[in-house]
């Protein structure tokens, strides 16, 4: 099999993971009918079971995929993952049951602060979607990291991007080359295939100029302002990689923050 025919399948598999598991826990919060405190048990109860049967799919599906591409290289290949390790908890060292409760907190909080129920359950909803998006990239990245230690004559990972659109800072991303052991910078919801590489020699950091200069060249276009030297627009304060406490490593713009506890208003 060509190695564009196997992208193209694994990619395919991966989005029929994403559309059946983000529709059937989208069903289970809609189908709640109230978002009180007392329903996040019942939510919890149905949804959870699905968010990580996906998640391990996801990992099932990339170790599969991982070990066809290493076969090109290294027909002795042979991978033992442990899906514990690449799924639930071990996601973001945080039980899943505090990271969904915190859908209805966006709903209980837009509450507190005046907002129509329709507004405030469309926030929990967009908070809904995001934390099973990520979670779901989290199982691939993580499981690219874990499997590509089983693979020593890889050494790289790159960015390939997904989807019908795709965001500026995965696109400034998939210039790029990272360490295999380094877990490849994410948004949340982010969706980007993350690929294990070989190189005969450091290709060095950035891997495709061109795309890099064309995407620059959109951001001017775009903004109406540009500069090469970055005197008058530094890249590196548009574009950063940062720390998030629970999911790692996340693409973002210079300002931006999480959400901290004095954020959260709990229903009385």
């Amino acid at each position: 099999m060509s190695l564009t025919r196997l992208d193209r399948q694994y990619g395919t598999a991966i989005r029929g993971v994403w559309t059946t598991t983000l529709w059937r826990v989208n069903r289970s919060w809609l189908g709640l009918g109230s978002w009180r405190g007392e329903d996040v048990d019942r939510f919890q109860r149905s949804a959870l079971p699905v968010i990580l049967a996906g998640q391990r799919q996801i990992a099932t599906l990339t170790t599969s995929y991982l070990e066809r591409l290493y076969r090109e290289i290294d027909e002795e290949s042979r991978t033992e993952l442990d899906l514990d390790r690449v799924t639930g908890r071990a996601l973001r060292g945080v039980d899943p049951e505090e990271v969904y409760r915190r859908p209805f907190i966006d709903v209980w909080t837009a509450l507190s602060k005046g907002e129509s129920f329709d507004v405030a359950l469309d926030r929990g909803s967009h908070r809904l979607e995001t934390l099973t998006q990520t979670d779901l990239q989290l199982a691939r990245t993580h499981t690219v990291r874990e499997v590509g230690d089983d693979m020593p004559r890889f050494e790289y990972t790159v960015r390939v991007l997904e989807g019908e659109y795709d965001c500026a800072l995965c696109m400034i991303a998939s210039t790029q080359r990272y360490r295999k052991r380094d877990l490849a910078p994410i948004h949340p919801g982010c969706d980007c295939t993350i690929k294990l590489i070989k190189a005969d020699e450091d290709p060095g950091q950035i891997i495709d100029e061109e795309r890099l200069e064309r995407i620059h060249d959109l951001v001017e276009e775009a903004l109406g302002t540009f500069d090469r030297g970055g005197r008058a627009m530094d890249y590196r304060k548009i574009i950063i990689a940062r720390e998030h406490g629970e999911i790692g490593p996340v693409l973002g713009y210079r300002g931006q923050r999480f959400t901290g506890p004095d954020d959260i208003k709990l229903p009385t």
